[in-house]
């Protein structure tokens, strides 16, 4: 059986989405799945072993385009069995439709009840978003609510030792040093992202405490806020830490991310990435909610408050003090790392 999936746009919402292809090959082991995806999903896609190819999807977030749309599902006709369409949109349907696909699975969405003829309307029964995905790999008939799903298989990434030495020459890094890795960025807005004086904090602490080095991630619209991290340290501090931000390539940034004793982010994708690397994480959540998007890994410690505007799922904090975040302090994620790696053990 051949499978096509039409997948996410979003970093985080894509390494989730390896739970469903895990799914579907322990279901299906002789399936072929392919999954059509942006071309900046290719480095997470190939580092998924259960997915036979990426397929570019040339359109951007938003962009109809019928012609096109029509033109592309032509192009795949009879190559597929099944359709899995992941996003809600309408036009995210249109493809598997006009390739002609028999079967063609999806969530309830924007109006398209005739594109799909395996509609699923119970959304609401899944709390998580990867119950909601791993469910789309089980009939129907089998799948009335997340308690219905047996253990679902977490996200995990795959990463090649000469890839991680390449990116390490091509960055000039090296390993002498115990890694903590930063990600204080949020491409979905401020409200997600912790302030930059406790990351600055907790990177202090881990270069003098632990004598170890610290590499902030992010892409370049995240790189004011690592320098502004980066300001905040003492000059023998600024050389142990070293800004990535906008400097690596997605397919980099994965692989640099797996030598890390542990990390720190926000609700970010770099956050699901880090947790599919298996990595100790300490992931911070401000205006939305790890009940619905948690970081999949064992190894995990989750900080919020608990004041009672929180979660508004807002990107800007609607009342304007942004208290979810700022009433956090470092010493909160400090402790976490010391319970998830005490002095003297370091993760491989």
């Amino acid at each position: 059986m051949n499978i096509l999936v039409i997948g996410p746009a979003w970093v985080g919402d894509m390494v989730m989405s390896h739970s469903l292809y895990q799914a579907l090959k322990q279901t299906y082991p002789d399936a072929n799945i392919d999954v059509m995806a942006p071309d900046w999903c290719r480095p997470l896609l190939q580092r998924m072993p259960e997915v036979r190819q990426a397929i570019r999807m040339p359109l951007g977030h938003g962009e109809f385009k019928l012609t096109t749309r029509w033109r592309l599902g032509r192009a795949l006709k009879g190559q597929y069995d099944w359709a899995i369409i992941q996003p809600n949109s309408l036009k995210s349907a249109l493809i598997p439709w006009f390739a002609g696909i028999k079967k063609r699975t999806g969530w309830k969405g924007e109006s398209r009840y005739i594109l799909l003829n395996d509609l699923r309307a119970n959304k609401r029964d899944f709390s998580r978003m990867v119950d909601r995905y791993v469910s789309l790999a089980y009939p129907k008939a089998q799948m009335q609510s997340e308690r219905d799903l047996k253990a679902i298989a977490s996200p995990y990434l795959k990463v090649d030792a000469s890839d991680q030495n390449a990116a390490l020459a091509a960055l000039e890094l090296n390993t002498e040093r115990p890694i903590l890795a930063i990600c204080p960025g949020a491409e979905f807005g401020p409200a997600k992202r912790w302030p930059e004086n406790q990351y600055a904090s907790v990177a202090a602490h881990w270069i003098r405490q632990r004598q170890g080095q610290v590499w902030i991630f992010g892409s370049k619209k995240d790189q004011s806020v690592a320098q502004d991290i980066h300001a905040q340290l003492d000059v023998d501090q600024q050389h142990h830490c070293h800004l990535l931000t906008g400097q690596t390539s997605l397919g980099q940034a994965i692989d640099l991310m797996g030598l890390s004793a542990a990390i720190v982010s926000n609700d970010s994708g770099l956050m699901h990435i880090g947790a599919a690397l298996q990595r100790p994480i300490v992931a911070v959540y401000g205006s939305t909610s790890p009940q619905y998007t948690p970081p999949l890994s064992e190894k995990v410690a989750i900080l919020h408050t608990d004041i009672e505007c929180r979660p508004c799922f807002q990107r800007t904090c609607p009342l304007g003090h942004m208290r979810c975040l700022t009433e956090l302090p470092a010493s909160q994620a400090i402790q976490a790392l010391e319970q998830l790696l005490p002095v003297g053990a370091i993760s491989d």
